[in-house]
Formats: C-alpha cells, sequence, structure tokens
C-alpha cells in the first residue's frame, strides 16, 4: 500500500501543491520569497558541509515550519549542545518567517527545507548524513520521511500535537498518514490525548517509541523571560490599569471594540496598548485615527520614553519584537487572532502574570485550553462577553489575583518538556 500512497503523492498531490505554490509566487511576496530562496539550500548547504571535518562532525538536522516552531525547538536545540557540545546543527524552515527572521548561534546551518521532491531530499540527506533527522511539531513531508527510511536516517517527531477532530483519522486520510507516521522511529507527543490519537492513526501494529514529554515552549518562553521578571516583579495590582491587546487583527477590532469604548467611558483610569499583528503604517494609522477622532489622546510606542510615564489613553506599538517586555506593564491581555485564523501566543503574557483573554477559536491551543481549566483565561464570543470579564477583574482584587496566579501556574506546570525531549532524542 505504501507504494501507491508513494505514487498518488508524487504524481497527483505534489504537483497540484507546487502548481500552487507557483501561482502563489505572482501574488504573495512571502510565497516567492520562500520558493526562490530554496534555490540557494544547496549553495549553503555545498559550502558548510565542506567546511566540516567529515570523519569527525555529528550532525543533527533539525526541520520547523516558522519562527513559532522554531521557538519551540530552541530550547532543545540548547538542551542538545549543553549535552553534546561538539555536535553541528542544521536547521530547515519551511516559511520566510523563520529563514528571514531567525538569527541564532545555537544554528550552525540554515537552509530552507528542499522541494519535497523524492531525488531533492535524497540529495540534502547524502550531503548532510544526520545522525537523526529531526521534526518539530506537524510540519512533515513525506518524501523525506520516506527516503530517510531508505537511508536509515533515524527520524524523530516531537512537539506532535492533533486537533480535536483531527481529519487524519478520517479512514482514507489515517491510512496515509499510517504510511507516513509508522516511518517514524520515535514520535514525542504534548498531551496523552495527542498519544492516543497517533496510536489510534498507528494501528495495532507499530512498533516505534512513543511518548508523552510535553511542550519544549513552556520552557523558552520561561527562559526568555526569567531575566526580564526578576527586573520587572512589580505585584499586579501595582502595575497601570492597562489591558494589552496583542496581536491584534482587524476581526478582533470588530468584536471587542464596543467593549473597549464602554470600558474607557466608565473608568478614568483604564488605557489601552494595542499591538497589531502586522504593525504595517496603514493599519497603524487606522487604528490612530479611529481613536483619535473619539476623541482619545493616542500615541505611538516608538515615541515614548517610558510606559509608566505616558497619559495617553491608547498606546500603539509600531515596532517590532517588543511584545513579550510590553506584557509586563498591563493587568489584562487580550491576544488576537481567536476571530480568524486561531489565537496567538498566550503563553508570554501568562508568564508575565496577566489573566488572558482570546476569541473562540482556541480549541487547537492545548495552553489556552489548560489557561480556561485553571482560571487563568476566559474566551469570549462578543462585546458584552468581553466588557462584562474585563470590568470584573479590573473591579476584584481576588478575582484579578487569583487569575494571576492561575495564568503563571499554567507556565511553571509544564517545565521541563525540552530536557525530557533531549534524553530521546540522544537515548531512543
Amino acid at each position: 500500500m505504501i507504494y501507491v500512497w508513494y505514487i498518488i503523492y508524487n504524481f497527483f498531490l505534489l504537483p497540484i501543491m507546487m502548481l500552487i505554490g507557483i501561482i502563489g509566487i505572482i501574488f504573495n511576496k512571502k510565497i516567492r520569497l520562500g520558493f526562490l530562496g530554496r534555490f540557494n539550500t544547496f549553495r549553503i548547504l555545498d559550502n558548510y558541509i565542506s567546511s566540516l571535518n567529515k570523519n569527525n562532525a555529528i550532525v543533527y538536522w533539525f526541520h520547523v515550519s516558522s519562527h513559532g516552531e522554531f521557538l519551540q525547538t530552541r530550547p532543545v536545540l540548547l538542551g542538545l549542545k549543553e549535552v553534546e557540545p561538539h555536535v553541528k546543527i542544521i536547521v530547515s524552515f519551511f516559511s520566510p518567517s523563520g529563514f528571514e527572521n531567525v538569527d541564532d548561534n545555537l544554528i550552525d546551518c540554515k537552509i530552507y527545507l528542499p522541494f519535497d521532491f523524492p531525488w531533492l531530499v535524497r540529495k540534502a540527506l547524502k550531503k548532510i548524513k544526520p545522525k537523526k533527522l529531526i521534526f518539530a511539531a506537524y510540519d512533515i513531508w513525506p518524501n523525506l520521511i520516506w527516503s530517510a527510511k531508505a537511508t536509515d536516517t533515524p527520524t524523530v517527531l516531537f512537539a506532535a500535537k492533533f486537533k480535536k477532530n483531527t481529519k487524519k483519522l478520517i479512514p482514507l486520510v489515517r491510512n496515509f498518514y499510517q504510511h507516513v507516521y509508522s516511518n517514524f522511529n520515535s514520535i514525542y507527543t504534548i498531551t496523552k490525548n495527542d498519544d492516543e490519537k497517533i496510536r489510534l492513526i498507528l494501528g495495532k501494529s507499530n512498533k516505534m517509541i512513543l511518548r508523552v514529554l510535553g511542550n519544549p515552549r513552556y520552557d523558552q518562553v520561561k527562559n526568555s523571560q526569567d531575566q526580564y521578571s526578576i527586573n520587572h516583579s512589580k505585584e499586579i495590582f501595582n502595575r497601570n490599569k492597562s489591558i494589552i491587546l496583542g496581536s491584534m487583527h482587524s476581526e478582533d477590532k470588530n468584536c471587542i471594540i464596543n467593549g473597549l469604548l464602554d470600558l474607557l467611558k466608565h473608568d478614568d483610569d483604564f488605557n489601552i496598548i494595542w499591538v497589531p499583528h502586522e504593525p504595517t503604517p496603514t493599519e497603524i494609522n487606522n487604528v490612530y485615527d479611529y481613536f483619535a477622532h473619539k476623541g482619545y489622546t493616542v500615541e505611538l510606542y516608538s515615541k515614548i520614553d517610558n510606559l509608566d510615564a505616558n497619559d495617553s489613553k491608547i498606546t500603539i506599538v509600531d515596532v517590532i519584537g517588543e511584545l513579550s517586555k510590553i506584557y509586563w506593564e498591563g493587568k489584562i491581555a487580550y491576544i488576537g487572532g481567536g476571530f480568524s485564523t486561531g489565537i496567538h501566543n498566550v503563553m508570554e503574557p501568562a508568564i508575565a502574570r496577566l489573566p488572558v483573554i482570546f476569541g473562540p477559536r482556541y480549541d487547537n491551543f492545548q495552553e489556552a485550553i489548560e489557561l480556561i481549566d485553571l482560571g487563568g483565561g476566559w474566551s469570549i464570543n462578543n462585546n458584552k462577553e468581553f466588557y462584562k470579564i474585563v470590568n470584573k477583574l479590573l473591579n476584584n482584587e481576588e478575582m484579578l489575583l487569583k487569575a494571576s496566579k492561575a495564568a503563571t501556574d499554567v507556565i511553571h506546570n509544564n517545565i521541563g518538556a525540552s530536557t525530557r525531549v533531549v534524553r530521546g532524542i540522544i537515548r531512543d
């Protein structure tokens, strides 16, 4: 049956994906950047491999989809280098948002993942000769996995997760993924539910190593914030009465804006820090003009020295890379994406001790589910629900404190996954 799927994938599914990609490069800069970047992959590999002592170099090849998956992977890279400092690490990216924005000294060589044609991925495996090929989360490529199996290259999937109603359990789809996942040597899932789903996909005959090891992303969030949190450890009661609106989409604005205006109207101390998901000049100007026309004072984050001393009712963050620190300046966080593509990172506000609010599209995000279960997070569906939760948190100190502690507990209850994954990679 695997040969049937090999034919279907290579002669039907893959050509369709390539055709869509070729059409996409005409209209989408991001797709175009990734497509063209792949033509440099083997030049970069040739230059790097030729610089290694081929007799002694031990290489691990990690593949991640994008920037978010790299952040999930980073504590694993750090742990691996601490245990085996002599190893070399190659990281491949699928998306330009990862390749173009990640510059990390833990990476010895950075490449775009080659197009998933059999001859290309075999060529890459032959050049790299990795001790192990390691995939993060969900971005797996059939020909690369099948070729690794054919060349006796051990493969690992960590932080594996599956949607609540995953289509991978539909019989025909399941059969395809069974012939993909069954070629891994080890699969490490985030939760027990994920473990149950992969066992259903694989069937009873699987012989691979399956472990529930957690999500290394929690370790990354904690590690990146430890030093900052030491220096910004103000009790949540002593912070400004600010709500941090992180990674805002236009759909989020439409669904909470009336609630925000009501809060501004009824509480003179209340203020907003607005962080667009895409801080383009157009988006920033739209938000600026909207609130200015309502009569509120508006300031750009780049123009102020200190958020504590900022008297503006609305602050718009017009720079990239500051959001994780900004969360420490408020009392409540709202995370965007829940009314469109799915919520963004809820862990950064949680480690900053903030109660976290988000839209209804969170089912595929285990950390959001845990926040709700522990009382550190809420999902809202409209302006009315948004206003009700925020107003209660701002006016009930006991509720605010309990939610703040619960949000932080979600992080601390889950740390240590990266250590477990590193042990698995080395020992399994």
